[in-house]
């Protein structure tokens, strides 16, 4: 056997030796958003959050993680400190349900009950498919506004998002680690609150309850074409929480 070739047997069988570890985990926390109804706060908290993760450890920096995560996000326009979005009194309620496959470095090195490290801090960022409703609630009745068309557009109620964010994860004992993690998603739609762009003409909407939640201004005064959202492309949402997990080792030869 070549020199050559017996190190990358050896490469090969030390990969396979360290990159066998599994994880499995939970989140609970908050959700929150920033669009047309929540423009410039952008850590605040409107529903809570949870889901599931299993993750593939590649070492003790890399990993790959699968996740669902289920939200719920809100706004009203009735709660601002600003006047105008007061006047304009548009509000909704969306239920996010997230599967997402993200992309994991941790800064330092990390593999529960056999790194020397028993904390670290990561970031992650990649790929989400997330479906959404927005609701509101009128007259005592609630809507789902998608439906309604509120702006003569219609909309699809799923989305592709962009996932990014920071956490901090500890060894509390054995394979047991507990997290902490903040992480945006970047939507591409401007409807996961049912406000984007401008409002409709209301003689071209499908029925008086369209007209009714496309415009909640007192006297119903917001004139076709005038400006109804804050003409943003995406809306972003957001998960912060904490995470418990388990790392299954199959092999130990990480040194």
């Amino acid at each position: 056997m070549s020199k050559s070739l017996a190190v990358i047997l050896l490469l090969f069988i030390s990969f396979n030796l360290q990159a066998q570890t599994w994880e499995l985990g939970a989140f609970g926390g908050g959700a929150g958003y920033m669009g047309d109804l929540n423009q410039n706060n952008p850590l605040k908290i409107s529903g809570l959050a949870g889901g599931a993760f299993v993750k593939r450890n590649f070492d003790g920096y890399w990993a790959l993680k699968l996740s669902y995560t289920y939200g719920q996000i809100k706004g009203a326009d009735s709660l601002s400190g600003n006047l105008q979005d007061r006047n304009r009194n548009l509000s909704f309620s969306t239920r996010l349900n997230e599967v997402s496959l993200t992309g994991e470095f941790n800064f330092m090195e990390y593999v529960p009950s056999v790194s020397k490290n028993i904390y670290t801090p990561y970031i992650f960022a990649g790929i989400a498919y997330t479906g959404y409703n927005p609701r509101a609630t009128y007259q005592g009745q609630t809507y789902e506004l998608r439906t309604l068309e509120t702006e003569g557009k219609s909309y699809s109620n799923s989305t592709i998002a962009v996932p990014f964010g920071v956490g901090i994860k500890y060894n509390i004992a054995g394979r047991l680690s507990l997290g902490a993690e903040l992480g945006y998603r970047t939507a591409y739609t401007d409807y996961l609150d049912d406000v984007s762009g401008v409002y409709a003409d209301k003689s071209k909407l499908g029925s008086a309850i369209s007209v009714a939640l496309s415009d909640r201004s007192v006297g119903q005064t917001g004139t076709a074409g005038t400006q109804r959202g804050d003409l943003r492309p995406h809306d972003t949402y957001m998960f912060l929480g904490f995470t418990i997990s388990y790392t299954f080792i199959t092999q130990k030869c990480y040194y």
